[in-house]
């Protein structure tokens, strides 16, 4: 599911080169992505080899069938790590990049020409001086935060108002006509923290694959669940900010208007945890217990947003269940105020 997360950013990187005309930007995350399914290859050949080696022995019974496969199940743990950390750095290598095309130290090519200059004495309005094509904006969302199961909200499970999500991140806005301010491919990369409260004193506990809302045996101050999320979101964007004329030049910006996007996001979840809060003889407690809670480790999802300048009205919606297997599918959905900061 991670690598699907990463090949999903890679695509999206490759495609704004693309249309940016930037070789060098495209061939080094070209190279990126290469590196990144050599490693996925060369790591399930592995994994692949110890299993081999695994049935070898169970077959001249060195090990029983039950050794097999908690040795088998030892093996895809480690070399999952392994590949992680190894993807991780080339990650890495990838955000670098990005910032290096940010500050402009990345060569573009000479050939392509993004901008017809004004000269003295020409007064032609059809004359075009990009700001910068592509720009980059850090974004910050909040607001509030429930579930969806068959259509219905799930506010009688879940607190209404003491529920939230919280949103952080990056994402560049790339226009996509020449001449024209109004499309733009707007993709980046955002942590975001879903809670969500349950009422009437329950918190969630794990029944094998099933993870139910049950009430607990002392009173609780706070019963609190977060899941954090590594996300690619991408929106096509319509930014009705116009263009401005100096001299007989014409100029670009963006966020001077109203605008609204629609689009959607897919990635993993990093971390699950339950926040229990109570008293107890004049003694406050607070114990978070991690785990992975039967969650979805994959998550994706439909938003949208509309609003004017930096601040519009943000809405998003997962759509794959927050558990896997449990028999109620409860999808989240948010509601809040996003801010993108140019």
């Amino acid at each position: 599911m991670k690598n699907f997360t990463i090949y999903f950013i890679l695509f999206f990187f490759l495609l704004v080169s693309k249309v940016m005309g930037q070789e060098t930007f495209e061939s080094e995350t070209k190279r990126i992505a290469n590196k990144i399914e050599k490693i996925t290859k060369e790591e399930k050949e592995a994994l692949k080899e110890e299993v081999e080696a695994v049935n070898v022995q169970l077959s001249e019974g060195k090990i029983t069938q039950e050794q097999a496969e908690k040795r088998k199940k030892e093996l895809a743990e480690a070399r999952a790590v392994i590949m992680e950390e190894k993807i991780t750095l080339a990650q890495n290598e990838l955000n670098d990049l990005v910032q290096k095309k940010v500050d402009g130290k990345i060569k573009e090519d000479s050939s392509k020409v993004y901008m017809i200059r004004w000269k003295p004495g020409d007064r032609n309005k059809d004359s075009i001086r990009g700001e910068r094509r592509t720009t980059s904006q850090f974004v910050f969302a909040m607001g509030l935060n429930n579930t969806l199961a068959d259509g219905k909200l799930q506010d009688s499970n879940y607190s209404f108002i003491g529920s939230h999500f919280y949103e952080w991140g990056f994402t560049y806005n790339s226009r996509l006509m020449k001449n024209d301010n109004l499309l733009h491919a707007k993709y980046g990369l955002s942590l975001m923290y879903n809670n969500i409260r349950p009422t009437n004193n329950r918190s969630f506990m794990v029944d094998g694959d099933q993870t139910n809302l049950v009430e607990n045996p002392i009173h609780l101050t706070e019963s609190r669940f977060r899941n954090v999320y590594l996300v690619a979101p991408v929106h096509l964007e319509f930014d009705f900010t116009r263009p401005t004329e100096k001299d007989g030049v014409r100029y670009f910006k963006t966020h001077k208007n109203f605008r609204f996007g629609v689009g959607g996001y897919a990635g993993i979840n990093v971390k699950s945890k339950q926040i229990l809060k109570y008293e107890e003889e004049d003694l406050k407690y607070k114990t978070r217990i991690k785990g992975d809670y039967n969650v979805n480790n994959f998550v994706y999802g439909l938003s949208s947003y509309i609003g004017y300048r930096e601040l519009s009205l943000y809405f998003k919606y997962d759509l794959n269940p927050l558990f896997q297997d449990n028999l109620i599918k409860e999808n989240n959905i948010s509601l809040g105020l996003r801010v993108d900061l140019n």
